[in-house]
């Protein structure tokens, strides 16, 4: 690069060459082609004088352009070196960005299944609640159907109760006569329970119906006439004292039973009653009322009971709906 201390060199070189050349022009040629020469040296030397200034000027914008120059890439210098910083950190936030999305992706792929398996779950909750509620439902509806048999049934029960109650009077007063005379009337298990000793039927070990037996048996005919849903069981019952052979019957299975067969036979004779009503039955000694012990247990040990039920059509249709 030029400078001023090399433009001063050239001006006084380019001088001291025109004082050279007129010197020696000066003794060769003659005072006119000196003065030429000289003005003409003049000329040259304004015109490279100018030139010269005009290069200076242009160095010294070339200088002060490079210094700008060298400033500008300082500063860009800098300038790159501070993005280069905020590149790095910029770099490494994105890196970190970038990890958080990974992360969180994996976290939302994990969190969307376990949200696939809740909702899988719920689903199954769910439809096992329908399920349940269908079932309550149904379970409802059976036991509205078994409440409405329920009561059906309890009123068809208060009705057999009220029919028992009504029977048990009727035969009572039927057989008021005989009370003391080892005639007894009770209910037990809604049966109307007619209890007669041996006395006041049958001889000892005989099935034939004394006079008296058959008076209380045709009064309770007329009961049993008038209430024609009444079944009627006979049971014949004896104490434990072995029965010696006479003719047909052989022992107390055999009296128990004929004597069973005799009332029927009678109660069949004194009132219009159908048959299948009737049911005869000899239970020997085995349903005692009273251990076997002494004369009196086994005196009411001998006795005949007509359990008069009323007919549980009606009752055993509501229990077979059920």
């Amino acid at each position: 690069m030029f400078n001023m201390n090399n433009i001063m060199l050239k001006k006084a070189t380019t001088l001291v060459l025109v004082l050279a050349l007129a010197v020696t022009f000066t003794s060769c040629v003659s005072t006119k082609k000196y003065n030429a020469l000289t003005a003409k040296c003049n000329d040259e030397s304004t015109r490279l004088n100018t030139k010269v200034d005009e290069l200076g000027t242009k160095v010294n914008e070339l200088t002060s352009e490079n210094q700008r120059y060298k400033k500008d890439l300082t500063q860009l210098k800098a300038d790159t070196s501070r993005l280069g910083s905020m590149m790095r950190v910029l770099t490494a936030d994105y890196n970190e960005l970038d990890r958080s999305h990974e992360l969180l992706k994996s976290q939302f792929s994990a969190n969307f299944e376990d949200s696939e398996k809740v909702m899988a779950e719920l689903k199954a909750a769910q439809d096992n609640l329908l399920a349940r509620e269908d079932h309550l439902k149904a379970l409802q509806s059976e036991l509205d159907i078994k409440g409405k048999n329920l009561a059906e049934l309890q009123a068809a029960m208060h009705k057999k109760d009220s029919i028992t109650s009504a029977l048990r009077k009727a035969v009572a007063d039927a057989l008021m006569g005989f009370e003391g005379k080892g005639l007894t009337v009770h209910m037990k298990d809604g049966k109307v329970y007619v209890s007669l000793e041996e006395k006041l039927l049958f001889g000892s070990g005989k099935w034939d119906v004394s006079n008296d037996g058959i008076a209380a048996l045709k009064d309770l005919a007329k009961v049993l006439e008038k209430n024609p849903d009444i079944n009627v069981l006979i049971e014949g019952h004896t104490d434990n004292v072995p029965l010696t052979g006479q003719n047909q019957v052989k022992d107390n299975w055999d009296l128990s039973a004929m004597r069973a067969t005799s009332i029927v036979k009678i109660l069949l004779a004194n009132a219009r009653i159908n048959p299948k009503r009737l049911v005869a039955s000899g239970r020997g000694e085995f349903l005692p009322v009273e251990p076997n012990t002494s004369a009196a247990n086994k005196a009411k040990n001998r006795r005949t009971e007509i359990i008069l039920s009323p007919k549980l059509d009606e009752l055993m249709q509501i229990i077979g709906t059920n």
